[in-house]
């Protein structure tokens, strides 16, 4: 399992997204600069909700940031026991631990993108092939780890 084209992908997946939160940042803005007029405190209101909506996409960019911050210091190299950067194959799919970004395709094999903080990433942590774990009541079997 190549584990260096895995994080180009979820790179440009990241990238990807940290690109469209700036796009809409910077419409949000102009939207909100041309609220600005003479007509008074109606406007305020309005003016505000944008003011609150460019926060909240602040905060979106700013984990997608830190996300691909972490990326950035992942070794590829094969792991003998779980952590970060670990790519874990279970019977019940292929997980790769690191940032929060869900599934992603390599090779035409799904593997779920899991944050460290994730429970089943907590549950795999220090673990080794073949022990098993228990989330959620589900026993898995941890079949390799690269």
């Amino acid at each position: 399992m190549d584990k260096t084209s895995l994080l180009k992908i979820i790179s440009e997946k990241l990238s990807e997204k940290i690109q469209t939160l700036q796009t809409l940042i910077e419409e949000t803005r102009t939207s909100n600069n041309d609220t600005k007029s003479s007509m008074g405190d109606k406007y305020e209101t309005g003016r505000e909700m944008l003011q609150q909506e460019i926060n909240n996409l602040q905060i979106q960019l700013n984990g997608f940031s830190s996300s691909l911050n972490i990326l950035k210091n992942i070794n590829p190299v094969p792991h003998q026991s779980i952590g970060l950067g670990s790519l874990v194959e279970t019977e019940k799919g292929k997980f790769f631990i690191s940032v929060s970004l869900g599934e992603v395709s390599l090779d035409g094999e799904k593997i779920f993108v899991i944050s460290t903080e994730s429970p089943l990433a907590k549950a795999m942590h220090g673990k080794k092939a073949g022990e098993t774990l228990i989330v959620n009541d589900v026993t898995q079997t941890l079949k390799n780890i690269w």
